[in-house]
């Protein structure tokens, strides 16, 4: 990068045909121009050319989730690279100066779906997917639409000043300039970042929308006192730990929770750290996308975006990626979540804003949820009245000094860990040896990803662990393990039509029959539970984030859960057919059965929910190798 006159940011202003992005992060702006370049898929962004390693930018849209397999509509949205020939950094200071700051006034503003209309679909959500054992969450999106008087160019410009000017708290601020695709935003989360070797994933979640006059340490503890807004986070940092542990060897150290304060939203957020020595193409594809902005778990998540969300997303929940080489000859990736953009074109504007649907969601709650998102995005671009008693305060505060410096504040956000598993919070390598070490475990994947974590456990324990899905798996596979591991997964386990659940009851019946070591997780727990003749009913209230202390075979287990269905005896039943059962004193509910050389348990042993997870692992392991 080298200095440059501001009349470079000038000239490219003023091309009417110049292709340019604007970052505002690290305290300045990078200046970013070069050939702009449409792929079909991550590995052919042009990292490389003939003069050696190059920087590239690219919007990543929500399509490419395909790549992994998952659905998703096809609108044809490009995965644009910018290969960059020029990296100027500038003061931001002087690009606020030489921006247009002329208001621009909205005009036919509102929604795409009524109110009324995303409050059915909230319903929907909650009852017939959540209801049913799709997942623990899900984001559903709609947009706001306006139109606008002025050239799209100069609208970004203006957009992008306002935000530099009245926005706080953003990871990225940043204006994307390229023909047919023009985004202004403010992102506040870095969805992944990979910098010598250390991958770092930022899952933010929970939403307090300011009130009038700003935020206080009376509104906020409320706030942060949610169970929902709690659970809310502690899912999603779930999710994008099944992540981490795909493409970190050391699987990843949780550190948290802090809070995201923005101009007229805070949030909370954790961070997650870990070592990884993949292509950062390749970071970004297993971590496509994060679970804030699409659900979990995240294959069921894309599938229920796409039967209740009535347009394609475009870039909305993709990312935008910044690629820059390293002294190692590789690449550092920087990659915030695309949210808290507006994209123009031809004069009309569109904000997309989604809420996290989970099993106490309110609709009308949800409804307003995306009003205040909405309302942020345009308030902060001056597209509608902003809240000037928030500005003030916070024009009028000292230093750096936020509600998160209060003691109290502090307290609350600190007391969420409590509920947490050590495991996760601690350093992430593996130590040498272990109870079971020379022993292998194959786990099957019935497409949840916790099975990436349960695996990382299961590696702390000695073994030698492979992961494969429930549709690659074959018979001499799982007859050659000393230990399979049927996963967990959404769904009925009842549906016997279903091919995915067909399949785990044969991979489940093939260990049983051969007497050979089991371990059945959740989705594969009900399974054995129903080939022991156990009756199998939905709950009924989802248990999706739920921690529970629990009995498991003498020791009582904190341990968190997502599930739908469960199976149930009658209450005092400890043993059937060959099986021992440890179940709930008073609903009969299964947690975890036994018997010689298997065992099962309902609740997820490897969620961060679980804080006596790896014990009660080690101690089931040991008993199905018995």
């Amino acid at each position: 990068m080298t200095a440059v006159p501001l009349a470079r940011l000038a000239e490219l202003t003023a091309d009417r045909d110049a292709s340019f992005v604007l970052i505002a992060r690290e305290g300045g702006i990078d200046l970013l121009t070069g050939d702009v370049v449409d792929v079909d898929l991550l590995a052919d962004i042009p990292l490389d050319g003939p003069g050696g390693a190059r920087e590239v930018f690219a919007m990543v849209p929500y399509r490419q989730v395909r790549e992994r397999g998952f659905e998703a509509q096809d609108d044809g949205t490009p995965l644009r690279c910018v290969v960059v020939t020029e990296h100027h950094r500038l003061d931001l200071a002087d690009v606020v100066a030489a921006l247009p700051d002329a208001p621009i006034a909205l005009t036919d503003g509102g929604f795409d779906i009524s109110d009324a209309d995303y409050a059915d679909t909230v319903e929907q959500v909650i009852s017939e997917e959540i209801g049913r054992g799709e997942g623990a969450n899900f984001v559903i999106r709609r947009d706001y639409r306006a139109g606008f008087d002025a050239d799209d160019r100069t609208a970004a410009l203006t957009w992008f000043r306002a935000l530099l000017e009245h926005e706080r708290g953003a990871y990225w601020t940043f204006a994307v300039i390229t023909p047919g695709q023009i985004a202004v935003g403010a992102s506040p989360e870095a969805h992944v970042v990979a910098r010598d070797g250390i991958v770092t994933m930022n899952p933010i979640s929970g939403t307090f929308r300011h009130p009038a006059g700003g935020a206080t340490r009376e509104t906020l503890s409320e706030f942060l006192s949610s169970t929902k807004e709690t659970e809310e986070l502690f899912m999603v940092v779930d999710e994008e730990l099944k992540m981490m542990s795909q493409v970190c060897s050391d699987g990843g150290r949780i550190t948290g929770p802090h809070l995201k304060e923005m101009s007229r939203l805070t949030h909370t957020e954790y961070m997650l750290r870990g070592r990884s020595r993949l292509d950062p193409r390749d970071i970004l594809r297993e971590t496509m996308f994060a679970p804030t902005v699409t659900g979990s778990p995240m294959q069921n998540a894309c599938a229920v975006i796409r039967r209740h969300e009535r347009s394609p997303r475009g870039y909305y929940s993709g990312v935008a990626a910044l690629f820059t080489p390293n002294a190692d000859g590789g690449h550092d990736l920087d990659a915030p979540i695309l949210i808290r953009t507006v994209y123009l074109d031809g004069g009309r504007l569109r904000v997309p804003v989604g809420a996290t649907l989970v099993r106490h969601s309110d609709p009308h709650g949800e409804v307003s949820e995306t009003h205040g998102k909405a309302a942020g995005v345009l308030g902060a671009i001056g597209a509608i009245e902003r809240d000037r008693a928030a500005e003030a305060r916070d024009d009028d505060a000292p230093g750096e000094a936020r509600l998160a410096d209060d003691p109290g504040i502090a307290e609350l956000l600190a007391s969420r860990n409590t509920r947490l598993a050590d495991f996760w919070m601690q350093p992430q390598d593996a130590p040498p040896g272990g109870r079971f070490a020379g022993r292998s475990a194959l786990v099957v994947d019935a497409e949840d990803r916790f099975t990436t974590m349960l695996a990382h456990q299961l590696r702390h324990l000695g073994l030698d662990v492979e992961i494969v899905t429930w549709d690659a798996v074959t018979d001499s596979a799982i007859d050659a393990a000393d230990l399979v591991v049927a996963g967990p997964g959404p769904g009925d386990p009842r549906d016997g039509s279903a091919p995915r659940i067909a399949r785990m009851r044969q991979v489940v019946a093939r260990r049983r029959d051969a007497g050979a070591p089991l371990l059945a997780v959740c989705l594969s727990h009900q399974i054995l539970a129903d080939r022991l003749g156990i009756d199998l009913v939905p709950l009924t209230a989802p248990h999706q984030g739920v921690q529970k202390t629990v009995p498991v075979f003498g020791h009582d287990a904190s341990v968190g859960f997502y599930n739908t269905f469960t199976a149930r005896v009658s209450p005092g039943t400890t043993a059937v057919a060959d099986a021992e059962v440890s179940a709930d004193p008073d609903s009969g509910d299964v947690y975890a059965l036994r018997g010689e050389r298997f065992a099962s348990v309902q609740g997820h042993l490897e969620s961060i929910l679980s804080r006596d997870g790896l014990a009660t692992l080690e101690r089931l392991t040991a008993h199905a190798l018995a």
